[in-house]
């Protein structure tokens, strides 16, 4: 059975650990107080769907050659095995109340939880960055139409950005910073009412869609081709993995969040009507409205901000931007911005607060100029899918830690204590098992990904299978790496 020492009061418990060690423990880092429920979990999911890149990932599952009832099987295979990943990285947050870079002491050390957690938050602030600008492309929108004369500002440029673009996205920045530092509870209310805000609107724009095309009209297969069997059968498992990744960074941090529900019966209730519920309903009305868009607009469009660009009826237009630009500050909510500010906090509790690494964090995700990155699918093909590839291996690390060699069992307040008497002090700080695992998983992923999409291999016979063994680079990751750990963490040497 699950256990973990945290029974004593809640005012009690902060006090005994922010005094254990400055080095390792801030308010916000400490066990948390737990009264979220169900709805709350319910709700961080359907921000983490409801979003443009959500709407067009679901679009893409329907272009892979298969018939509908396929992709409906694809779809409940694969958010399923997602919603069993996010059951098992809840579990250890949940019992603690603290978040993902503080449970990944137990695997990595006390300062060892540094490396998974900064490769998690270097993906976060990346991601942070490309999703506000996104979102200030839906404002930019909306400035146009309202005010057209500022189509002058789209004319002059500064670091590859229009002034329009500026001023868009500096605007969605302080909106999202101002949020962000209302601290969790503000979160947890913006949360709640954005994920049903947006499936309202985007039920909206299906009716209308399906009104103007006919319902007779519209077809489920997006695809141009047919498939033999073999095919179908591959090109399913591929669509499931493609699931799998697409929630692999908010499932991994999923603890920041779990972290907050009453017990874990909440957690998996919320997961069950957010996830397999959640995602296929929502996939549902997206390829819905895509297949609806060639007879409306004369092509299909499968990016939901270009159907607002074709709308000339300026109410319609603002609400569906407004309701993209909602859905935005959501995903980057819950994907991004909450894991890099534990992740950076967590770097030195004692000085920065999640305050200030969230700070950090919107700060950084400016400077790395995240429109060149989002125009340049290169570089993110090259820079955050091999960041992304360290992913697996930290599943794996995490899962065989606690469920295998930890028996599920927490000792809170060694987490918090950085002396050779607590349970996960190792030697410098740092369990050699956990990075001698990290480090060859993480290469054998980056291999699987990188490798296949080279020129100068395109050639090269049995390529195509390589190109297929790519889409499942996180569990192969995440099998080695848990395999890896297993076998170091056995070994009869000392851990000291």
């Amino acid at each position: 059975m699950p256990r973990s020492n945290i029974s004593f009061s809640f005012s009690r418990r902060r006090r005994i650990y922010r005094a254990l060690s400055k080095r390792l423990a801030n308010a916000d880092l400490i066990p948390a107080q737990q009264q979220w429920t169900w709805y709350n979990i319910f709700a961080f999911w359907m921000s983490d769907v409801h979003s443009v890149g959500g709407y067009i990932f679901a679009g893409t599952l329907f272009s892979l050659g298969l018939t509908s009832w396929q992709i409906f099987l694809v779809l409940i295979g694969g958010i399923w095995v997602v919603m069993l990943l996010a059951n098992l990285i809840a579990r250890p947050s949940q019992l603690s109340g603290v978040p993902y870079p503080v449970v990944s002491r137990m695997p990595f050390g006390v300062y060892g939880a540094n490396i998974p957690a900064m490769l998690r938050g270097i993906i976060a602030i990346v991601w942070y960055g490309i999703q506000t600008y996104l979102a200030s492309v839906a404002l930019a929108i909306i400035l146009l139409k309202f005010f057209p004369g500022l189509a002058s500002l789209q004319e002059e440029r500064f670091l590859n950005l229009s002034y329009l673009g500026w001023l868009s996205f500096a605007i969605m920045w302080s909106m999202q910073t101002v949020l962000f530092l209302m601290k969790m509870q503000a979160i947890k209310v913006f949360l709640d009412w954005a994920g049903p805000a947006v499936y309202v609107v985007m039920f909206l724009l299906m009716a209308w869609i399906v009104h103007r095309a006919g319902w007779e009209n519209i077809n489920f297969n997006l695809s141009t081709h047919r498939l033999n069997f073999g095919q179908t059968i591959a090109e399913m498992l591929v669509g499931m993995s493609l699931i799998i990744n697409y929630f692999a960074g908010p499932t991994l941090n999923f603890g920041d969040f779990s972290r907050y529900c009453k017990n874990m019966k909440e957690v998996h209730r919320g997961n069950f009507w957010g996830l397999p519920v959640n995602f296929t309903f929502f996939s549902m009305i997206a390829v819905i409205t895509i297949s609806g868009t060639p007879l409306v607009f004369g092509k299909v469009i499968e990016d939901p901000l270009e159907i607002v660009a074709h709308i000339d009826n300026v109410t319609i237009a603002l609400l569906l931007t407004f309701t993209f630009v909602t859905a935005t500050v959501g995903i980057n909510i819950v994907a991004n911005f909450v894991s890099a500010a534990n992740d950076i906090s967590n770097l030195y509790p004692g000085k920065i607060s999640w305050r200030k690494g969230g700070m950090i964090a919107a700060v950084v995700s400016t400077l790395i100029t995240p429109w060149n990155l989002y125009n340049s699918p290169e570089i993110i093909h090259y820079t955050i899918d091999m960041l992304a590839a360290t992913v697996g291996p930290m599943y794996g690390i995490f899962l065989v830690d606690y469920y295998l060699l930890k028996k599920q069992e927490i000792h809170v307040p060694d987490l918090f204590r950085d002396t050779p008497e607590g349970q996960y002090w190792y030697r410098g700080g740092v369990n050699p098992a956990a990075v001698k695992a990290l480090i060859p998983a993480s290469l054998l992923s980056i291999c699987c990904v990188i490798i296949p999409g080279l020129n100068i291999l395109a050639a090269m016979p049995g390529i195509e299978a390589l190109k297929m063994i790519s889409n499942f680079s996180l569990l192969i990751a995440m099998v080695a790496s848990g395999w890896l750990y297993y076998y170091y963490s056995t070994r009869p040497t000392s851990r000291r």
